[in-house]
């Protein structure tokens, strides 16, 4: 899926990969300066900096995937599928819908510490932004030029954890990522030394080979290793030229051929989100959320009736109704 990264020369500079089988029809979206915004809870905001980024605009309301305003705060949505778990609404607290998190934090925060300010006393609600677009499972990477980190709600809360490597994948949890990086501590830019036995003369024969074992699959673990290693040992001068090669050089380490990742047959179309409430039988009614390569399927109480959200392209509606008995 989906790869963020940040890269510090002389300037910030922050992007991700975003890895889909098709487009949503994002497209570069400005949000201008005190453009009005109303969030479902927290009422209007009149007053904002502005932002650019990626997004998806449904009903003039622009769904960012990745933004930074203008005082250089960034900021990436990416697939936390089966571990993101939001809040319901609470009373006397700041509650911000999953869709709203990015203009929220990017309109109001100049620094990665004011967000952390922010977030301190905000409650993330899976408040939908509409029927036909329910609340992403997504985690957050934030950035500026001193700091980044990692935010993530799951079922014991909200959570901002110190992103020291300024890199983000997907599953699993952040924590779980990072200490991950402990089986990878012997890899090197640098030429091995002959460490297995001084009774025999075993030599380099290649370049590169301090990094035998870094992960080349398109998992987001493996994919989270890769640019974490590529990211942290990068070099480059501090120009404009140089900065953005490299920053693209690094990216391109954990893109995803076409081709090299098989999702389904596409008996049902390209689907790119899924999910529902279904009657599961013997099993009772059944929760489920679908991305391409990633799942989760949960128990819940008894519902008055199914209900089901598919997203995609060329999808066959008849073969869907008729998978889910609808």
């Amino acid at each position: 899926m989906c790869t963020a990264i940040t890269y510090q020369t002389r300037q910030l500079y922050f992007g991700r990969t975003l890895d889909y089988e098709c487009s949503y029809g994002e497209q570069v979206t400005i949000t201008p300066r005190n453009y009005p915004f109303d969030f479902h809870h927290a009422g209007p905001l009149h007053t904002h900096y502005a932002i650019i980024g990626m997004a998806h605009v449904a009903d003039g309301y622009p769904l960012y995937y990745d933004a930074v305003n203008e005082t250089g705060l960034c900021m990436a949505g990416l697939n936390f599928v089966g571990n993101a778990v939001y809040a319901q609404p609470e009373p006397d607290r700041t509650n911000i819908a999953q869709f709203e998190l990015i203009p929220w934090l990017l309109g109001r925060c100049a620094s990665v510490q004011q967000a952390r300010t922010e977030l301190s006393r905000l409650n993330l609600t899976g408040t939908p932004f509409s029927a036909a677009l329910p609340a992403a499972q997504l985690h957050w990477l934030i950035a500026d030029e001193r700091e980044a980190v990692t935010v993530e709600s799951t079922a014991d809360g909200l959570h901002v954890y110190e992103n020291p490597i300024g890199v983000l994948t997907n599953n699993p949890p952040f924590g779980e990522q990072l200490f991950n990086l402990n089986n990878y501590m012997h890899l090197s830019p640098r030429q091995p030394e002959n460490r297995f036995s001084q009774a025999l003369p075993l030599r380099p024969y290649s370049r590169g080979m301090g990094a035998l074992g870094l992960p080349g699959d398109l998992s987001s673990q493996s994919r989270f290793v890769r640019v974490a290693f590529v990211r942290m040992n990068a070099k480059s001068g501090s120009g404009e030229a140089e900065s953005v090669n490299q920053f693209f050089h690094i990216l391109h380490a954990v893109e995803q051929q076409r081709g090299c990742c098989e999702l389904d047959g596409g008996k049902y179309g390209m689907i790119l989100r899924s999910k529902g409430i279904v009657d599961g039988g013997a099993d009772g009614w059944l929760e489920f959320d679908y991305v391409p390569g990633e799942w989760e399927v949960r128990q819940r109480g008894a519902d008055v009736g199914g209900k089901l959200v598919v997203i995609g392209s060329k999808l066959d509606e008849k073969a869907i109704a008729a998978l889910f008995g609808c």
